[in-house]
């Protein structure tokens, strides 16, 4: 279904007669969209009311430009105003790597609207490459590091492109099969093309670009979705103190190479392993224990690692997510 707000029109996956019990929000990651949730909101208890959003820029949601000196409450905020719309109350919050980031966001500015949050092998609290350490500081003041300059400009061009096929390494079914998922998943052409709905720019993905005379030569611009994770935008150190304090049940594959402590997709890490040239030694952000020392200060969570699995616990291990998320709604 289409939703109109002041902000933008979003589209909302649903599921046909699921219009009443207590609501649950799904928000996908970057280089996604709300399909990806599919099979997620079928198997979602009758008792609940399922729902998945595209955010600005993927699927059929409006590609209204990202602004990222706010980080990621362009998307946040367009998820507030579609919970007013939709008159939802008490809604039960589901965010899946950027969505994870997107969904603190919302549980940061609206507390008393949300009454559970399950993250997804989520972004850290503290962004997208450029820090370093438990706590997050920045390796250099500028977010040096992160941002629209590291993607990868063939991906870019085949994502643009509408390209499903897997001639090269960098077309969207390649990073697929090797990052979003550990092993060969059903449907897996519905996945790529939901992919390919990403818009492609410096609005939208990855964003303007911008250099730094440090290494790895890049730093975070103004514009777009890597530049709305870059540490210098997005980060929640203050997440401890809101009040109320919903339950979060935290969801992730052991074999992530997105999220990790060791991210293939963090230049600092690439840097030592030496597929980044020139590295001074800089260290790779740890992504992991970034978001476990927010949730501990944060008190009131549940993490559950899934073995065998990489960035999609919904998509790899689907009985063990919807069992998981099905116990935490129940309690909340």
């Amino acid at each position: 279904m289409k939703v109109t707000t002041p902000r933008l029109t979003q589209h909302v996956l649903t599921v046909e007669g699921r219009t009443t019990g207590e609501p649950v929000l799904f928000v996908h990651g970057n280089v996604s969209s709300g399909a990806f949730w599919r099979d997620s909101l079928a198997a979602l208890p009758e008792e609940y009311r399922p729902l998945a959003a595209d955010l600005r820029g993927f699927g059929g949601t409006d590609p209204a430009p990202v602004d990222a000196t706010r980080g990621l409450r362009d998307y946040s905020d367009d998820l507030i105003e579609l919970i007013g719309e939709l008159g939802l109350d008490g809604v039960h919050l589901v965010g899946w790597s950027m969505g994870g980031g997107v969904v603190l966001q919302i549980l940061r500015d609206r507390p008393a609207a949300v009454r559970s949050v399950t993250l997804v092998n989520p972004v850290s609290p503290y962004g997208y490459g450029g820090t370093e350490g438990a706590d997050g500081r920045l390796t250099h003041p500028d977010g040096t590091g992160a941002g629209a300059g590291a993607a990868n400009p063939d991906f870019l061009a085949r994502l643009q492109a509408g390209d499903m096929s897997d001639e090269s390494p960098t077309s969207p079914r390649n990073v697929f099969r090797s990052s979003y998922v550990k092993h060969p998943v059903p449907d897996e052409d519905f996945y790529v093309a939901a992919m390919l709905t990403t818009r492609v720019g410096e609005a939208h993905y990855p964003g303007d670009a911008a250099s730094s005379d440090a290494w790895p030569g890049v730093a975070p611009g103004k514009t777009g979705v890597l530049n709305a994770l870059a540490p210098t935008h997005f980060r929640l150190d203050d997440l401890h103190e809101i009040d109320p304090k919903p339950p979060i049940l935290w969801i992730r594959g052991a074999d992530d190479v997105i999220v990790s402590d060791a991210s293939l997709f963090d230049l600092a890490h690439l840097g030592a392993l030496g597929v980044v040239p020139g590295s001074p030694g800089t260290p790779a952000q740890p992504m992991v224990a970034q978001t476990r020392a927010v949730l501990e200060r944060y008190g009131r969570f549940q993490e559950a690692v899934l073995d065998d699995c990489g960035h999609s616990p919904h998509l790899e291990h689907p009985a063990e997510f919807q069992r998981l998320l099905a116990e935490h709604l129940r309690k909340a």
